[in-house]
């Protein structure tokens, strides 16, 4: 029955992802997705409460894979886990690549609706929070000169969040990963006490 129930649970996502990519969040409607699942309304409903947490629940996904990514990174010094953070960025741009029309409609939707919106914004502020503590490891150890921890934690999230909006709407205007890679090393060098 659980097997079931979570067969069920990944049909009714894949077929979100493949009708709210298509259509857009407003145009992809319950019935829609259904159908194209094969379920029921009432096996809809028994997973997910509407339409907008089943979309938040595609956000979360994304998000996790992030979260995994950055949280397996952790080294022994501030420059050697910012490195391995670095070798996350393939994955991160390939699953972005995969589903740049639904990363561009959780972007439209946080403009629209205050709920996406808040699920949107709270794991930037994580990240802001978590590089933040970093750079002040990171100096705090001497690795990182003196820098207001703040303002560069803004910076690798804006620069991170550029490079991943560019390879969404450019995906063959540069290798990507390299840039990435580059631009990530050039931050940290930029932070490293010489």
């Amino acid at each position: 029955m659980q097997q079931r129930s979570e067969e069920t649970q990944a049909q009714i996502i894949k077929s979100a992802i493949k009708l709210f990519s298509a259509n857009g969040f407003t145009a992809a409607s319950v019935d829609m997705i259904c159908k194209d699942a094969g379920i029921s309304k009432g096996a809809f409903y028994h997973h997910f409460e509407s339409k907008q947490s089943l979309f938040l629940a595609l956000l979360d996904l994304w998000l996790t894979t992030i979260d995994r990514s950055v949280e397996a990174s952790r080294e022994k010094t501030v420059p050697e886990t910012f490195l391995q953070i670095t070798e996350a960025y393939p994955y991160i741009i390939k699953t972005a690549e995969e589903g740049l029309p639904m990363f561009l409609e959780f972007w439209l939707q946080a403009s629209r609706d205050k709920k996406i919106w808040q699920a949107s914004i709270t794991p930037y502020r994580r990240y802001h929070k978590y590089f933040t503590a970093l750079i002040k490891k990171g100096v705090e150890e001497g690795s990182f000169v003196e820098v207001d921890p703040e303002t560069a934690s803004r910076l690798i999230v804006s620069t991170a969040m550029g490079l991943l909006l560019q390879s969404l709407l450019d995906p063959k205007g540069a290798d990507w990963e390299k840039v990435a890679k580059e631009s990530s090393d050039m931050l940290v060098n930029s932070l490293l006490k010489k």
